[in-house]
Parts: C-alpha cells; sequence; structure tokens
C-alpha cells in the first residue's frame, strides 16, 4: 500500500501538490465556520464605516467586488478540487467493499464510467429487486 500522500508511483509529491492537499483538507471547514462569518462581516462593517470617507466612490464600491469575485472562484474551485478527492477516495472505499464480498457482483465496481441510461437500467433493477424484497 503507498504511503499517505505519495504518488501512484511511490514517489513523493511535488511541494505546490502538497499545498494543496494540506489547504484542501483545511479549507471547507474553515471558509464554513462562524469565524469565516464573523470575518465576512467585520470586513463588510470596515467597507461601509469607509464609505462616508470616500463620498461612496467607484474606487469603494469597486474593491470589494473585486476581492469578493476572485475569492468566490479561488474558492469554488478549491472545494470542487476537495470533492473531486473526497469522491474518489469513496468510490475506491465502496470497490473495495464490493470487491470483498462473495456474492457480490463485481461488474459493478465501475459505476461511475457508465452511461446515463446504462445507469438508469441499474436503477430499475435495483428497484424492482427491492419492491421484491419488501413484499416478501
Amino acid at each position: 500500500m503507498a504511503r499517505e500522500g505519495a504518488t501512484a508511483d511511490g514517489s513523493e509529491p511535488r511541494p505546490v501538490t502538497r499545498l494543496l492537499r494540506a489547504v484542501a483538507r483545511i479549507a471547507p471547514a474553515a471558509v464554513g465556520s462562524q469565524a469565516a462569518f464573523l470575518v465576512v462581516l467585520a470586513a463588510t462593517l470596515v467597507w461601509l464605516a469607509v464609505g462616508p470617507s470616500t463620498g461612496f466612490s467607484d474606487g469603494w464600491l469597486l474593491v470589494p467586488s473585486a476581492v469578493a469575485s476572485i475569492l468566490a472562484l479561488l474558492l469554488v474551485v478549491l472545494l470542487q478540487y476537495s470533492q473531486n478527492r473526497d469522491t474518489r477516495a469513496l468510490q475506491l472505499k465502496l470497490n473495495e467493499l464490493i470487491r470483498s464480498l462473495a456474492e457480490a457482483r463485481t461488474d459493478l465496481l465501475r459505476l461511475e464510467h457508465l452511461s446515463d441510461e446504462e445507469l438508469a437500467a441499474l436503477e430499475t433493477e435495483f428497484e424492482r429487486l427491492s419492491d421484491r424484497e419488501r413484499s416478501s
């Protein structure tokens, strides 16, 4: 089994990759915290307080808009990276569980690669099996 954080070939990941993984582990919890809300609230109050001294200038309006847009884009990318990583790990765990069960259908190990039509057919099959078990 590979070391935690190692690449598929067993080598250490690049420093940028390590940094991205570390930030992706920490950021979702930090961004969704009460502290993050309070920081944004405080920054908004400071921005509103500075407004009268700048005469509510265009710069006063544009700076927070630009900062918010950039931060939103960075957070979307970071959270998507984190979500993709979590989903991939979950898929691998489920694959291992399916593989380890003697009566499991191992052809279901790669469901995420099936077409929408194939997934719909399997969903219908599982609904029929569920209905049959409920009626038994």
